[in-house]
């Protein structure tokens, strides 16, 4: 196997996409975002795209660099309701990435004060 087919099969392995609805303002999962990968040792900060966020990390397993994103389109079917679409890759930040999911996941179901 090549070294470009190694790198391919690893991201395969290691991805992690997947998509959340929030009752949050896209603004708030974003700023959320990047304050979780910042504690976890990652870069993490908003793009020149609006309401995207990239996360970007060392290197892990067999890749040389990881990446990941955050997208957060606000007022998606219902006002007040935003669809969070997430993409990362890497031996960690893959996993990394599905424990913000479940932090979104465990905001939505508490209830406002």
């Amino acid at each position: 196997m090549s070294s470009r087919e190694h790198l391919n099969a690893e991201m395969q392995r290691t991805a992690f996409q997947k998509k959340a609805v929030s009752r949050l303002p896209a603004s708030e999962v974003l700023d959320l975002g990047i304050a979780f990968f910042k504690e976890r040792g990652y870069r993490a900060a908003r793009t020149g795209r609006p309401n995207q966020v990239f996360i970007m990390g060392k290197a892990e397993g067999a890749l040389p660099r990881v990446t990941g994103e955050i997208n957060a389109r606000a007022d998606v079917g219902k006002p007040g309701v935003t669809l969070v679409t997430l993409d990362a890759t890497g031996e960690r930040l893959g996993p990394t990435m599905q424990e913000f999911y479940q932090e979104l996941r465990a905001r939505r179901t508490k209830p406002n004060r």
